[in-house]
């Protein structure tokens, strides 16, 4: 049998088909879109939820369609107990979780945020969140595997009860359902109320049930839940407030390409600004909704009814300096002007 001589020129041609042939899947995996699941637990028709929304469209846009944007509301990936693990451990990619969550997660600072009528107003909050200190803070989470990318307000929080709650004595012996933070939990203690920890999704069904008497919510998650339904009244206390960061998995934002990055945060920086405008407005929007319902009364304090639910919740501030941090507490009141002996 004779053998074929090939050329130098056939030889590599020959391996160069070969070669191209076995790259092939590879260009097409690389040309495939970076995907980004992005979970919340919260409905779609919130400021978050319109805020994630919002990112999706503008990160498609800007890449170009090297970036797919999948959003999971309504705790349909993860409950808020799961989510900030199921990110370190790179399960998911972006989560929006409410700034309490990383008080458990080893960042204790982040839970001034949680200290009662410590902002009297967006414009004392954003002088915070978009200044030094609360960059300072979104940095402490690089150790955790953590990268902040920014605060989205959802508002300030009004509580809900089956019983009027006008004074600081009304909740003694009331269980009210909090999110996971030893700060919440000491606000409800110094009101006399009885502090149950529970997932956000389970608290419609608590509230039906009786497992919990009340809660504490912005407008637009009280709505937006139906939570207004079970519950008989809402007292417009606008004691704290809940705001969310907007956080990735580190390892996987500082592994994307430059150019993909440098779209991505803007794609953020306007997706913030825009979740934080119509916020206000959704919770005023929502407020409306519940009293067109019929199914909630709402109660506002008067000036003095609100003096002293301050009197008694200012102690909390005390209470939490070793957790959160004296100096911390102290350059917020500097900032904001707040006064703790008025």
């Amino acid at each position: 049998m004779k053998l074929r001589k090939y050329t130098r020129r056939q030889v590599l041609a020959t391996t160069g088909a070969a070669a191209a042939a076995l790259a092939a899947p590879t260009i097409l995996r690389a040309q495939a879109p970076i995907v980004i699941k992005f979970s919340h637990v919260v409905a779609t028709d919130t400021p978050k939820g319109k805020g994630a929304d919002y990112f999706k469209k503008l990160a498609e846009e800007r890449t170009k369609g090297r970036v797919k944007v999948e959003v999971y509301p309504n705790s349909t990936l993860y409950k808020d107990r799961e989510e900030v693990e199921a990110l370190q451990l790179g399960s998911v990619h972006m989560l929006a979780p409410s700034l309490a969550k990383f008080g458990p997660l080893g960042v204790r600072e982040f839970e001034l945020f949680d200290l009662p009528y410590i902002f009297d107003n967006y414009t004392e909050l954003h002088g915070i969140t978009e200044g030094p200190i609360g960059q300072a803070l979104l940095k402490k989470l690089e150790s955790k595997g953590i990268t902040g990318l920014a605060y989205w307000d959802n508002g300030f929080k009004v509580m809900s009860a089956n019983k009027p709650l006008k004074k600081p004595e009304d909740f003694k012996g009331v269980k009210m359902r909090i999110q996971s933070s030893k700060v919440l939990e000491s606000q409800m203690r110094a009101l006399g109320a009885i502090p149950q920890v529970m997932a956000f999704s389970e608290v419609y069904q608590a509230l039906q049930t009786g497992v919990v008497d009340g809660t504490e919510n912005p407008p637009s998650n009280l709505y937006t839940q139906k939570m207004h339904e079970v519950q008989k009244y809402v007292t417009l206390s606008d004691h704290g407030y809940l705001g969310y960061a907007v956080i990735t998995n580190k390892k996987f934002w500082d592994g994307l390409p430059a150019d993909v990055r440098t779209a991505l945060e803007g794609a953020m920086k306007d997706a913030t600004r825009y979740a934080n405008e119509i916020a206000k407005k959704e919770n005023d929007d929502a407020l409306e909704a519940v009293r067109k319902s019929g199914k909630s009364q709402i109660l506002t304090l008067t000036p003095e009814e609100k003096k002293a639910w301050k009197k008694v919740l200012v102690k909390v501030h005390r209470e939490n300096e070793d957790r959160v941090g004296k100096d911390l507490i102290a350059s917020i009141y500097k900032a904001t002007g707040f006064d703790p002996n008025a």
